[in-house]
């Protein structure tokens, strides 16, 4: 994923009922976390955290 690229994250990161769509505002290579992905939802909520936790929308 690139900057943006439209995803979804998963509830599981949220604590969200469902999968929230959005798009992607930054990528970077944490050395300790890996890939970590952050996101703005068209609510204007950021949402960020490890790669495992997104998807492509």
């Amino acid at each position: 994923m690139k900057k943006g690229d439209r995803a979804k994250v998963s509830p599981k990161l949220t604590g969200e009922k469902d999968w929230i769509v959005g798009e992607v505002i930054d990528v970077e290579d944490n050395p300790f976390r890996g890939i970590v992905i952050a996101i703005k939802d068209e609510l204007g909520r950021i949402f960020f955290g490890e790669e495992m936790f997104f998807q492509p929308a």
